[in-house]
């Protein structure tokens, strides 16, 4: 069997359905086979740059033995268990003991699931709960935000804000409502007005318009990741969690891309002295060595869900699963002995000075923004009225084909360019990037 990547792409066609799945994407598409600390390797021998640590999570970088060994050493133990009420594993209640000292200081309780997506539809479930045995048996609605993701399960992609992840599964799940995000470089507040506490305020017009009794929680990204690297003002997330605390409803952080050090902090609402009522994770949790995520709740939830006089009907079979959280023990030991949150601040201020260095300038770059190592370049078509180019020239896919053909792999969306490399990315490597990409937008814009 042919084993290039022409060849193994035929192979590929024949049975795979893929993740946003289009087959006139995939034609161009890549086959990896190995990886060694930032770098992605294909099956013609070809190596990469991976700008996008997997999709945001392997921050402790490819071909981790560490991490190997510990999935190892477990499976041979104990490969599976179940975590329904009833049973539990040493690495499970080890691993919730280790976040309860990681996390938000009120944060105390830990659920696990398999991804982030399964930890948004946590949390619908959570808030629902709690409420309905606070007494309030209407506060069911959630709220989030215009560009944030929260994956795409179906109450999950009602959540989601990124339209295009809807027509063809409509309708979505009632109930779900988005505010617009407080995108700095686009969000217009009134005159006299900051736009961090504007756009806060858009979350208190929707619970006034739906009714502080129906609303149950505000789910929110700290830095909205999938749609555009989003960083919100400094008085923004103050204000959201005066709001919430006035009309009782949950204040939800979706740190599934920000959590464990992306931004420079280990959670990211420490930037700005707020703590939230619930936190979904994932993905840096094992550096994406194994599906895990979850949502972490405060004693008075806990307490709740643990009063609620019958089961808790909410499960998953991999819910606790003993070789994901061994394996995500040993990375949190990685990621505290190296020191990779404080390697994130350092390397992503350094990125973002080497990126608006060589690209701010140019009269088709809007902005270049971000926070730790996650980073994006927006390109307009008129950098003086922020207009944007027709969907139809697709020019983030082009410059995201080019810097492909120069070696460096990441995504986009629409016309806004990520960047989000792994943590132990060394600053030569960053600073191949930052040539490349500066590279490709000429070629593409001139």
């Amino acid at each position: 069997m042919l084993s290039t990547t022409s060849g193994l792409l035929a192979r590929d066609r024949d049975h795979l359905i893929h993740p946003l799945h289009s087959p006139a994407t995939h034609r161009q598409g890549h086959v990896w086979v190995r990886g060694e600390g930032a770098v992605l390797v294909d099956a013609d021998g070809r190596e990469y740059l991976d700008g996008l640590s997997g999709l945001w999570n392997v921050v402790a970088g490819h071909g981790r033995k560490e991490l190997a060994l510990a999935a190892k050493n477990q499976m041979e133990d104990l490969g599976y268990c179940s975590g329904y009420s009833g049973s539990s594993n040493p690495q499970a209640i080890e691993l919730a003991e280790r976040l309860a000292t990681l996390t938000y200081p009120s944060i105390s309780h830990f659920f696990f699931t398999s991804g982030g997506g399964e930890a948004s539809e946590t949390s619908f479930k959570v808030a629902r709960s709690y409420w309905k045995k606070k007494g309030y048996e209407n506060k069911t609605k959630v709220v989030s935000r215009q560009w944030g993701y929260h994956g795409v399960t179906l109450a999950a992609m009602s959540a989601t804000g990124i339209s295009g992840y809807w027509p063809q599964f409509e309708p979505r799940v009632p109930g779900f409502l988005q505010i617009p995000s407080p995108y700095p470089y686009r969000y217009e507040a009134p005159a006299g007005t900051s736009s961090g506490v504007a756009a806060a305020n858009e979350l208190e017009k929707a619970i006034l318009r739906e009714g502080p009794e129906t609303v149950a929680m505000f789910l929110a990204e700290p830095v909205q990741g999938a749609g555009g690297v989003i960083v919100p003002p400094d008085d923004y997330f103050p204000r959201i969690r005066a709001i919430c605390n006035q009309y009782d409803v949950l204040l939800v952080a979706d740190e599934v891309i920000t959590g464990f050090g992306r931004t420079g902090k280990w959670f990211a609402l420490e930037h700005w002295g707020v703590e939230p009522d619930l936190v979904q994770f994932a993905k840096a949790i094992t550096s994406g060595y194994f599906p895990l995520g979850g949502v972490g709740v405060t004693g008075r939830i806990a307490e709740a869900l643990a009063g609620l006089g019958s089961p808790w009907m909410h499960a998953y079979t991999y819910s606790a699963h003993p070789v994901g959280c061994a394996v995500a023990l040993s990375n949190l030991e990685i990621l505290e002995r190296e020191g990779l949150p404080a390697q994130a601040a350092s390397k992503g201020d350094y990125l973002l000075a080497g990126l608006r260095a060589e690209l701010a300038g140019h009269p088709h770059v809007g902005e270049v923004r971000g926070m730790g190592l996650m980073c994006a370049v927006e390109y307009v078509k008129d950098k003086s009225t922020k207009e944007e180019f027709e969907p139809r020239q697709q020019v983030g896919q082009k410059v995201n084909a080019e810097a492909e053909r120069r070696g460096l792999f990441s995504r986009v969306r629409g016309d806004v360019f990520f960047l989000a490399p792994p943590f132990i990315t060394s600053r030569k490597q960053l600073d191949r990037g930052v040539q490349i990409l500066a590279e490709s937008t000429k070629a593409v814009l001139g």
